[in-house]
């Protein structure tokens, strides 16, 4: 993240333009931003207030001239934390990225309790994060296997593989049901159209 003074940017575009008033290309000007993932939302108004505050603590030591952190940014040092307590949140130590847990103390809540509000009303909506049990990545469920006559079973890719599972009503081998697509842009309608195949790899 680069910090740029907006008197810097003015005087950048004002050196792009020639001494003739002639046009020249403009410089690139970076501005600051926040980023906050649609994931950290979740956590509601105070805690999304606290994480606004911990960057704002970054952009103070940048205007401040302060180095707040190292190892590319992941490191808080004691300076961040200072300028952390300066705007009101709290930060804890953490042995691999320093001062950088944020809570925020009530005496804070109280002083933004009208911005912790508008954020309330304006959070409405946020993203889940889409992580299983265990926090792993949910697998998908292979489709289920048909026979001849049928019947269905589902099997794992790795048993399927092991050898053919053969129907005992009808004596055709289990294979995976799997949608046929006459177009390959065209999506397949559910339960129409399917024909037994080999497990899709």
């Amino acid at each position: 993240m680069r910090w740029t003074d907006p008197d810097e940017a003015a005087a950048e575009t004002d050196d792009a333009i020639g001494e003739q008033g002639d046009e020249q290309p403009a410089r690139e000007v970076r501005l600051p931003e926040v980023f906050i993932g649609g994931e950290g939302l979740v956590r509601g108004p105070a805690d999304v207030l606290a994480t606004l505050l911990h960057e704002a603590a970054h952009a103070l030591a940048h205007v401040r001239g302060i180095k707040d952190t190292s190892r590319q940014g992941r490191w808080h040092n004691a300076k961040f934390k200072a300028l952390a307590e300066e705007l009101g949140i709290e930060v804890t130590k953490d042995p691999r990225i320093g001062w950088s847990p944020t809570a925020i103390p009530t005496s804070t809540r109280e002083r933004y309790a009208e911005v912790i509000d508008e954020l309330g009303r304006a959070l409405r909506l946020y993203r889940s994060v889409e992580i299983g049990a265990g926090g792993r990545a949910k697998k998908p469920t292979p489709p289920p296997c048909v026979c001849g006559c049928g019947r269905k079973i589902r099997l794992s890719p790795t048993v399927l593989a092991a050898g053919p599972i053969t129907c005992g009503v009808c004596g055709s081998d289990f294979a995976p049901d799997v949608p046929e697509q006459d177009d390959e842009d065209e999506p397949a309608t559910p339960g129409r159209g399917r024909r037994r195949g080999r497990w899709p790899r």
